[in-house]
């Protein structure tokens, strides 16, 4: 090789070199790329919550059952006065007047409302007082006694008038029955005076008996003079106690 071939090559070489130094030193490696970020979280769910009062209507005094269901609540509560309640459930309130019950559920994605009314009637007013007379006011009034005679158990003429209207009222009010009271005045011995106001008694029952009153509503009881009706000792006074008198047994 010629000195001038030598030199023309070593040119040529190191030229190459420079221009792939070159190219190299112009074009640095490229950057990797950062991860990409993962997508923000979904927002929490919004809680639902339901409530029922179940009559909706009731009487002074009663009571209503409240129901309610929920979803993506950690806490409920209710208003006015049940306070806090568990998820899902029920509970009776007797409310003095009527009110609206409101349920509030709380959870991350916020809070919810439901409410239920419940209608409470005020109970009716009482009836006006009757003028008509009880029974009791009727039996004294229309039940009428019947009067005997000194040392007598015949049914005399003034007691045949008391005892038919006296069969009038029991014919009135079939489920009426009676107890007859023999009694008699103090005059003669307790055992004589108690036979004579058992024989005074069973009188007056046969008499009602004739007159269409059934026997099994009739008993009859003798207390001679143990029970007077007055206490003076003048003939006024011991004929009201010589009498069948008539006591409401039921």
């Amino acid at each position: 090789m010629t000195p001038a071939s030598r030199s023309f090559y070593r040119t040529a070489l190191f030229t190459a070199v420079a221009a792939v130094l070159f190219t190299f030193g112009c074009n640095p490696k490229p950057r990797p790329q950062p991860p990409t970020p993962p997508p923000p979280p979904a927002p929490a769910a919004a809680p639902t919550v339901t409530l029922s009062a179940n009559p909706s209507s009731i009487n002074q005094g009663d009571s209503s059952t409240l129901s309610w269901t929920s979803t993506n609540a950690t806490s409920l509560t209710i208003a006015p006065e049940v306070g806090t309640v568990t998820a899902e459930g029920s509970t009776k309130v007797t409310p003095s007047d009527s009110a609206t019950y409101t349920v509030t559920a709380t959870g991350p994605g916020g809070t919810a409302n439901a409410t239920a009314r419940v209608t409470v009637s005020a109970p009716p007013p009482p009836p006006p007082p009757s003028n008509e007379p009880s029974i009791d006011e009727l039996f004294r009034k229309e039940v009428q006694d019947s009067y005997f005679d000194f040392n007598k158990a015949d049914i005399r003429a003034d007691a045949r008038e008391a005892l038919g209207r006296t069969a009038n009222f029991l014919r009135s009010y079939p489920k009426i029955t009676v107890t007859i009271e023999g009694h008699c005045d103090e005059r003669g011995s307790t055992e004589y005076n108690l036979g004579l106001g058992d024989r005074r008694a069973a009188a007056t029952k046969q008499y009602l008996v004739s007159l269409g009153i059934s026997a099994d509503r009739i008993s009859t009881v003798s207390f001679g003079k143990e029970k007077p009706f007055c206490s003076e000792s003048s003939e006024a006074c011991w004929q009201q106690n010589r009498r069948g008198h008539f006591v409401k047994a039921n």
